[in-house]
């Protein structure tokens, strides 16, 4: 069961959908341009949003940590539970992230935006804010390839099944990779400097 389970996370990460607002574009691409923008961020001092729902919330709260504590980028993931439930209470839980967002968003920021399905209401409303604003926006989702999230970022990660803990640690793998592709450009960035003074 655990060889036949490693595989399917292989198979669909592997050949996962990875798309920029032009079309589909090379696994490898889509890491880079995700380095090119949290880079950009950081440059810009801006900051990251990480959203999701359940165990995407959880995924987002370790992202941020790995951008915080890895990448030196600050990072948040908008889950107070006292502002949740107040926003939750007035305005819908469909709003608990858009509303934040309105308030918050600066222009040099950058939002990521996690759901498996790519259809959670309070996600899309929260893309739109950003988009509405011009914030460069990342999303990884799964399920449909027709969901909407899918289509509504600068660079999208979609991974091609139904089941829910493939999809949330596919997307946990993606973005580990992220971070680890951060540093790996960085390293070599510094051998080519260190070399040009030698």
């Amino acid at each position: 069961m655990f060889v036949k389970r490693f595989a399917e996370l292989k198979e669909i990460v592997g050949h996962g959908v990875y798309t920029n607002r032009s079309g589909v574009i090379p696994q490898e691409k889509s890491l880079l341009l995700a380095h090119q923008l949290l880079k950009q961020t950081r440059e810009r001092e801006g900051l990251v949003y990480v959203i999701g729902n359940g165990g995407s919330a959880g995924i987002a709260s370790h992202f941020c940590t790995d951008l915080l504590r890895t990448l030196e980028i600050p990072a948040a993931t908008l889950v107070d539970s006292n502002v949740v439930t107040c926003f939750a209470n007035d305005y819908g839980y469909e709003n608990v992230y858009s509303l934040q967002l309105t308030q918050k968003l600066r222009s040099h920021d950058l939002l990521v935006a996690i759901s498996s399905s790519g259809r959670s209401t309070n996600i899309l409303n929260a893309v739109a804010v950003a988009a509405e604003k011009d914030i460069p926006i990342i999303t990884l989702s799964g399920f449909s390839y027709e969901n909407p999230l899918r289509r509504m970022g600068d660079l999208n990660f979609w991974l091609d099944s139904c089941d829910y803990g493939l999809v949330e640690t596919g997307h946990f793998f993606l973005l580990h990779t992220i971070v680890d592709t951060f540093n790996i450009t960085a390293v070599h960035s510094e051998v080519l400097v260190g070399a040009a003074k030698d």
